[in-house]
């Protein structure tokens, strides 16, 4: 990713406004390259009053605690993976009418990056999976809407399930399952964070050994057992975890910005 012309965004590090924050993740990020896509809204879901931006707090989950958390810590923006809008329009009640009216009179806006996140060669939760794993020669896996979001490779040292769930867990919380179906110990790994399970065939035909994603899914489970395949359900939350990480440290490097990471785990 090209850099040079960063100083765009950094002239007033104390006095960033929505816009360039929106420039400065668009460089970083290929939103526009999942438009069709994707069904989250990504960008700028609700903006600011034009006000300065001091400090970003970053979070998987675009919820009212993580609204309070962001206002409690002092940030003018809300990084998250999960936004409030997904491809159609909703009517402004209930809940989301109570979110949308904490961050308006708390003045704070919500970005929103979802595939554009899972995907990022280096800042994407599928490539921090794949290093937390040790891969190497990293290949594109997972066909999704004709863009493929994940990464399989070789391990640089052979694996067992546990010893990969280890690996890959967040704060050292245990993953929602293990299934052990395949060989005793693994060579080959793909990853595809979050709601993934079905991509477990695509796994077996790659003939890949072990498939770690966020999620189970009982229509797969004997298509795992009987492929042969060791999967791993790591969680939702806890597979998505690393973009919005690796973003943040992205900015504090730099923009030189405050940041504040929110861990509010769902335990799904």
């Amino acid at each position: 990713m090209d850099f040079a012309g960063l100083s765009v965004y950094t002239e007033s590090v104390t006095g960033m406004q929505t816009a360039q924050l929106d420039a400065f993740f668009r460089n970083l990020l290929d939103l526009e390259g999942f438009n069709g896509i994707d069904s989250s809204l990504n960008g700028i879901q609700v903006d600011n009053d034009g006000s300065d931006i001091a400090k970003i707090a970053f979070a998987v989950d675009a919820s009212l605690e993580s609204f309070e958390r962001a206002a409690k810590a002092g940030a003018g923006l809300l990084f998250v993976h999960h936004g409030l809008f997904w491809g159609s329009p909703l009517r402004i009640e209930g809940n989301l009418r109570r979110r949308v009216k904490f961050l308006l009179d708390h003045n704070i806006s919500l970005y929103a990056v979802h595939l554009p996140l899972d995907q990022h060669p280096v800042l994407g939760n599928n490539a921090g999976l794949a290093e937390l794993l040790g891969l190497r020669d990293i290949e594109p896996f997972g066909l999704y809407h004709g863009r493929k979001i994940g990464y399989k490779g070789v391990l640089a040292e052979p694996l067992s399930v546990e010893k990969a769930a280890e690996k890959t867990g967040f704060m050292g919380r245990p993953p929602l399952g293990v299934y052990p179906f395949g060989k005793d110990i693994n060579r080959t790994a793909a990853v595809v964070s979050g709601g993934a399970a079905d991509e477990a065939r695509q796994a077996i035909e790659e003939g890949v050994d072990l498939y770690i994603t966020g999620e189970a899914s009982h229509s797969v489970y004997h298509e795992a057992l009987e492929g042969r395949l060791n999967m791993i359900a790591g969680g939702h939350y806890s597979t998505e975890v690393w973009g919005v990480r690796r973003v943040m440290e992205r900015c504090a490097a730099e923009l030189g910005v405050d940041t504040e990471f929110m861990d509010i785990p769902t335990g799904l």
